[in-house]
């Protein structure tokens, strides 16, 4: 079955939403709004929603406590270059796989709409324990370039990690 055929399957994913900041929370987190947003006008259940520090611990901490109950999980924030931005460093060692293909079109795409600046995010995405994550910028634009790939592939990303059963 070819990726058009797998595409008109519809699954409903329970997605988590992460943000990464020193100075949002859930009364002012745009980002996190748009992501949740995003999830539930394609179909999909929130299944989760946490604002943390920028700390690898509470990264990890409210990632891991989301899988067991998230098919997906979308962590917004963190993924510059300054010294504060972690989410990358302390996400990607833990991927089983890495979908370093999700952060190239990003960056293009992002490249098209506000030129080289793009090539200082490190969006990325990758599976734990067939579960997909997604890395993202934590700007409201950047998000929702995010948004718009992810929608268009997470069903069928899902499907092809999780079509041999999850391990």
């Amino acid at each position: 079955m070819g990726h058009r055929e797998h595409k008109k399957h519809r699954y409903s994913l329970r997605i988590g939403v992460i943000t990464v900041s020193s100075t949002r929370n859930a009364d002012n987190d745009v980002s996190g709004k748009i992501i949740q947003e995003e999830i539930l006008k394609n179909s999909h259940n929130i299944c989760g929603y946490e604002v943390v520090k920028d700390d690898k611990l509470e990264i990890l901490k409210a990632l891991f406590s989301m899988l067991g109950e998230c098919d997906a999980v979308i962590i917004n924030g963190g993924t510059g270059i300054s010294r504060k931005d972690l989410t990358y460093e302390s996400v990607k060692p833990v991927f089983d796989k890495e979908l370093s293909g999700f952060g190239e079109i990003f960056r293009l795409v992002s490249y098209n709409e506000i030129g080289s600046a793009a090539m200082m995010s490190r969006a990325t995405a990758g599976v734990i324990s067939g579960r997909l994550i997604f890395l993202v910028p934590g700007s409201s634009n950047a998000v929702k370039t995010a948004c718009d790939l992810i929608f268009k592939e997470i069903e069928h990303m899902w499907y092809e990690i999780n079509k041999e059963g999850r391990k």
